[in-house]
């Protein structure tokens, strides 16, 4: 993941005509940094021609904005107590070194002396961080709100709501959840005690009515308090099962914002879904109709920041509006009143998200200094904000988007002006040197958060964000000319949401063909230890690159890697294994396995949960036409992804069984098969189908089940794959009646597999019969981590491996295959070492 700060020089030097290169500023600017004598040294220098002591960073900012945004950091773990202990004891070190100092205490030694004033100002951004947090913990953990927090009491909460409600995918077949970030004012108990608060809380909600709240929007509802997990400002979660009783409209300008922003999505309408989607969560950050694969895509290729609003976007209308307004010959203060009209109007419309505020405030500070006629440093501005922001909101220090945004700017600030000009020196020229530094320093500075996170590394993620810099600019522009205009003028909006559609084709472009290179992205271990192990690598790195042969010598290994180690990846196979004859996705709570044809042909049954699961396991195999989409029951954890099989593939045929229920999993099957041309029709018993090496039959059901636990489980498509001579049994979601039923009607060694697909997530429900007649050498589990069905079920697991089965599941495996490499059968997991079935 890399900042998006990129911007055009023709934009960012309007934007902040006050940062430019070395040796271009203005006269009237030179006079005005003379104010003592560090200053006119500098300006000397620069008037000789020497530019080295100008482009040196400004750094007497940092130290406090850092500490007190570790402090802050810090604090939110800690107690209010600790928090103020912790201030105070920064504030009595401050006292005594500033004392010494000024000789009060002593005359301080030399390096005391050059030092000294550094470490007071550390010991103060301690002493702001810490005491700041502490006083927001002390309203976080006020004794009133804590007391129903942990009764978990039922009350009514009247609440202000602070962000857009932001939906999380629920399990299969029950609704998704609704966050809805909100201040509390008062907490009415079931016995009339009323609370008044000034706390934050999170609403956990599942009603449709709460999708459609805007921020600032006053309201009741009501609910059950449950503790936060910590590490924030949270003071309580509550759980809401029924609708919000709004207090009045929200607030106009909010009010605004929402038109605006569904105007946008209406002018989008029109255009194909990957730019329709994209383009609104580039202009405002609005992801909803942002389609799983284009969202997988951006992961895989470190192009997630572009669908969160950040700095660039900023830099990017001021500068649109700064352009304008030289053009139009305004003056300064004119120019730089519209630039903050500009400002105010853009935040309010993408929301304040913690990295578009900190880009605010930094454009607010410089906007001040050009209208008082000083010039402004990029980097005290960051640092200026930072420090302002996390005193005003600690929670801040906390905010991953944050720190990447934060991240990603002080490496353009310190990294890039540095790399460009040593690229220039070497011949490379301006447009292309600034160009290969700007996304190079910021991957740097964010890799180890974002390795942190994902405990992954992404090879890909540089050259990536450099091809996609030129369609940045103009897609945000036109985007949000669209949303101005659409109120007024529809079909003008919807002309420059299509003018910006062609840059949106870009980036979905790129990030397709960067997600399809093998190796782009390698394991790293993950949380805070890899965060710290990548940063102490990075700044070895930075340090040992100063030598000449050290810069040669990471040159010489940075091409190896590029030039050798991914075609040997390619050439080893990597995934999937060879000999593979079935494969159980790793796609969460559901099923989605593959049989393979032919290369880039293979048979589907199922498509699980979550179309971006199953389309990413198929991306891996190397899957490009499916003759055949085997559904065997119609549960959501079976059919609600069946979109993702037929993105970018030609599907022929889908087979479902004649068991109708539930009715809107048979219609999304119908509606994705009508959409994508397939031929849909039921198989009865006895029904075969044969392509290639692999030859499939139709076991059951042999009979409609009714009246049991689960009649659509238990009239699950129970199928016999037969691929390169291995055979395996495919159950669907067959609980122990529709078992049974097969037992009783099938003639003996019917159900004699090789492998074995576990019917149901490995559930509890199993005949322990049908499995005895299986007797499989490798048994898959289709299964999600952390599911709360209490799959797979410990005694069944125990079960199969007595009975000598290999048993692999994909909530701890991945994906999961068996291999038959002509001498035996073999299993594989991705990321894990085959290993031959004994």
């Amino acid at each position: 993941m890399t900042g998006r700060i990129a911007v055009p020089d023709a934009v960012r030097r309007a934007a902040f005509p006050l940062t430019g290169r070395p040796g271009e500023d203005a006269p009237h600017d030179l006079a005005v940094r003379r104010s003592g004598g560090r200053e006119r040294q500098r300006e000397a220098d620069v008037a000789a021609g020497d530019t080295t002591a100008e482009a040196l960073p400004d750094l007497r900012l940092a130290g406090l904005a850092v500490a007190a945004w570790l402090a802050a950091l810090a604090g939110l773990h800690l107690t209010a107590t600790a928090a103020a202990t912790m201030a105070a004891v920064a504030a009595g070190l401050a006292v005594l070194i500033g004392a010494h100092l000024l000789g009060v205490l002593g005359r301080p030694a030399a390096p005391v002396r050059r030092y000294g004033w550094v470490a007071v100002a550390i010991l103060l951004g301690v002493v702001c961080g810490a005491t700041a947090t502490a006083a927001r913990l002390t309203v976080r953990d006020a004794a009133p709100i804590r007391g129903l927090v942990d009764d978990r009491a039922v009350i009514t909460a009247e609440l202000v709501v602070r962000e857009d409600p932001r939906p999380v995918r629920g399990a299969a077949g029950r609704p998704s959840t609704l966050l809805v970030p909100a201040d509390l004012v008062r907490l009415t108990g079931r016995d009339g005690r009323q609370v008044t608060a000034s706390a934050r809380a999170l609403v956990l909600a599942t009603d449709p009515a709460w999708r459609h709240l805007l921020p600032g929007q006053r309201l009741t509802a009501q609910g059950r308090l449950a503790a936060p997990r910590g590490g924030d400002l949270t003071a309580a979660v509550l759980t809401v099962a029924g609708q919000p009783a709004p207090h009045g409209p929200p607030p106009w300008l909010q009010r605004a914002a929402g038109t605006l922003r569904a105007g946008l999505q209406q002018a989008c309408e029109p255009l194909p879904d990957e730019q329709g989607g994209l383009l609104p969560g580039l202009v405002v950050g609005d992801t909803s109709r942002l389609t799983p694969a284009v969202e997988e895509d951006f992961r895989a290729t470190g192009m997630t920041h572009l669908n969160a609003v950040s700095g660039s976007n900023v830099a990017i209308i001021v500068g649109a509006v700064l352009l304008l307004a030289r053009w139009a010959r305004a003056g300064p203060r004119v120019a730089v009143a519209l630039c903050g009209l500009a400002l105010v109007g853009f935040v309010v419309l993408v929301r304040p998200s913690p990295s578009v505020v900190r880009a605010a405030t930094m454009g607010a500070i410089g906007l001040a200094a050009l209208a008082a006629g000083r010039p402004r440093a990029a980097l005290p501005a960051l640092c200026a904000a930072v420090a302002v922001l996390v005193l005003v909101d600690p929670e801040l220090a906390g905010d991953a988007g944050f720190a990447l945004s934060v991240l990603a700017t002080a490496g353009l600030l310190l990294l890039a002006p540095r790399w460009r000009d040593g690229l220039r020196r070497r011949g490379v020229p301006a447009g292309l040197a600034e160009a290969l530094a700007v996304p190079a320093a910021a991957q740097l500075t964010c890799g180890p958060v974002v390795a942190g996170i994902s405990g992954t590394v992404s090879l890909v993620a540089v050259p990536a964000n450099l091809l996609a810099v030129p369609a940045i600019a103009p897609a945000t522009v036109l985007g949000v000319a669209a949303a101005v205009v659409s109120p007024l003028w529809p079909a003008g909006a919807e002309f420059a949401a299509w003018l910006a559609s062609w840059p949106a084709w870009w980036l979905v472009t790129v990030a397709r063909h960067g997600a399809q290179l093998p190796a782009g992205t390698l394991p790293w271990p993950g949380g805070v230890t890899g965060a710290l192990l990548l940063a102490a690598l990075t700044v070895a790195l930075l340090v040992a690159t100063r030598r000449p042969l050290v810069r040669r010598l990471v040159a010489v290994c940075a091409v190896a890697v590029v030039l050798g180690a991914l075609p040997v990846r390619l050439l080893a196979g990597g995934w999937p294994p060879p000999g593979w004859v079935v494969i159980a996705c790793a796609i969460g709570q559901g099923d989605a396995l593959v049989l393979p044809i032919t290369a880039g042909r293979a048979v589907v049954v199922d498509a699980g949960p979550d179309p971006a699961g199953v389309d990413g396991c198929l991306r891996r195999l190397g899957v490009r036409e499916v003759p055949l989409l085997v559904i065997s029951h119609f549960h959501a954890d079976h059919v609600a992804g069946i979109a993702g099989v037929f993105r970018g593939r030609r599907v022929a045929s889908v087979l479902v069984p004649q068991w109708s229920e539930p009715a809107f999993g048979l219609s999304q099957v119908r509606d994705a098969a009508r959409a994508g041309s397939a031929g849909l029709r039921t198989a009865p018993v006895g029904w075969s189908w044969r392509a290639g090496g692999v030859e499939l039959v139709v076991l059951g059901p042999p009979y409609p089940v009714r009246g049991s636990r689960s009649d659509p489980n238990n009239n699950s498509l129970v199928l016999a794959a037969t691929v390169a001579g291995v055979r395996i049994l495919l159950p669907g979601d067959a609980e122990t009646e529709e078992q049974r039923a097969l037992l009783e009607t099938a003639p003996p060694g019917t159900f004699r597999a090789d492998v074995l697909k576990v019917a149901h997530h490995g559930s509890a429900y199993q005949d322990p019969e049908f499995l005895d007649a299986v007797r499989p050498a490798v048994a898959l589990v289709s299964v999600g981590a952390d599911n709360d069905y209490g799959h797979p079920n410990p005694g069944l697991l125990d079960r199969l491996t007595r009975g000598g089965a290999r048993v692999l599941r994909t909530d701890t495996d991945g994906d999961a295959a068996a291999v038959w490499d002509g001498r035996g059968l073999a299993v594989a997991a991705r990321g894990i070492r085959p290993g031959r079935q004994p």
